[in-house]
């Protein structure tokens, strides 16, 4: 089962938000392409690359655009962390 962390919502609602100043229509688009990849993750968990970061081989991570989508393998599932812009640098606080 994947689930998603409060602070990888509120993630996914600002991107929404964010692109939605421009575009109301791409700002759906990202946001669906965003989900599409994580709902990929409970069939094949270790689709995405271990985040070099972190270097933990269950912290992965997957890109659709220029966002990174950081997620942790769990005995219980997969866990959404966060949602963080490529050319961000990786909040402390996201695992």
């Amino acid at each position: 089962m994947v689930r998603w962390s409060e602070p990888a919502r509120d993630d996914l609602r600002n991107i929404f938000n964010y692109i939605g100043r421009d575009s109301s229509y791409y700002a759906k688009v990202v946001v669906e392409k965003i989900i599409a990849a994580t709902e990929k993750l409970e069939t094949f968990p270790q689709i995405g690359r271990v985040v070099p970061e972190i270097g933990d081989e269950n912290v992965r991570e997957l890109f659709v655009y220029s966002y990174r989508i950081l997620y942790e393998i769990t005995p219980d599932g997969i866990e959404v962390l966060a949602i963080v812009h490529g050319k961000r640098d990786l909040p402390k606080d996201s695992t």
